[in-house]
């Protein structure tokens, strides 16, 4: 089952698949869309992002936004997908009503993986139903529901998200900053790479952003903006036809050669040597 909302005039879609690997290239708008994609089935699906192997549990949900690498070539089984761009509704403009930016989209590398719970699932599967009634529904408003439903989603997934991906200890203040350190940080991480830079836009202290990240989880927010440096240059050498030297000055290296030392650093490799090894799947 393949359902769309297309606005030809704003180039705005919403779009709901029941198939995606079958769909993929058959909505209006293929370039530069969100994903939520849900595994409905009674058995683990896999996926690849970044060329790395993704399994999804039945009843579990992950977001996957545009600047991450899809492929579903190793999808056996049907995967469920919620498609939108940013022509339908923008995540980072409407970010004070669902503040989800840094937590499901547009965070640190790891994907939000997310598992409904039995108590939530017909809460779940009941906004899904009211997804398809609404598609059916072709009237002036109907882009206007299909974004209320759309933004129930993202808070209700939201919600799950810091449940399940953020430790207890931490109070809801301390959840935002590290959620704004996360969006920042994929926002600015070519041209800003110390932690006090971030901490400057935060209104914190260096000291400060490393002792919350120390409770949050193992990583430093020196090594979340390093990673995501290098997992852009990964990104670049597969799926893309630039040579390193391209590559370096793209993500403000000044020097290829600092970009080569910054590269084995972060992967035991040189970029050459990385370039020859295959991406799971293309």
């Amino acid at each position: 089952m393949k359902l769309e909302f297309y606005d030809k005039k704003w180039g705005a879609l919403l779009g709901l698949s029941t198939d995606i690997k079958s769909d993929t290239n058959r909505f209006p708008v293929v370039s530069n869309t969100i994903q939520f994609l849900w595994n409905r089935n009674e058995e683990p699906v896999h996926f690849e992002t970044d060329g790395l192997d993704i399994r999804l549990l039945p009843n579990q949900l992950v977001t996957v936004t545009y600047l991450q690498k899809i492929s579903f070539t190793s999808s056996k089984l049907p995967i469920t997908a919620l498609v939108f761009n940013r022509e339908f509704y923008c995540i980072a403009d409407h970010d004070s009503e669902v503040s989800c930016n840094g937590i499901l989209f547009f965070g640190t590398q790891d994907l939000p993986i997310i598992s409904i719970p039995e108590d939530q699932k017909k809460r779940f599967d009941l906004l899904y139903d009211v997804f398809v009634e609404e598609f059916s529904t072709p009237d002036k408003i109907q882009g206007d529901m299909l974004q209320m439903l759309l933004k129930r989603l993202i808070i209700m997934s939201t919600r799950l998200a810091k449940e399940q991906l953020i430790v207890k200890t931490l109070n809801n203040e301390q959840i935002e900053v590290i959620r704004k350190f996360n969006f920042l940080v994929d926002i600015h991480y070519k041209s800003k790479r110390k932690v006090s830079d971030y901490a400057e836009m935060l209104y914190k202290s260096p000291k400060t952003l490393s002792n919350l990240f120390s409770t949050y989880n193992q990583k430093s927010p020196q090594q979340i903006i390093l990673e995501r440096l290098a997992l852009e240059a990964k990104r670049l050498i597969h799926f893309t036809d630039k040579q390193n030297q391209e590559i370096s000055y793209e993500l403000g290296f000044n020097d290829p050669a600092h970009f080569s030392r910054f590269f084995k650093k972060m992967t035991q490799m040189t970029p050459s040597e990385y370039r020859e090894i295959p991406p799971l799947s293309t």
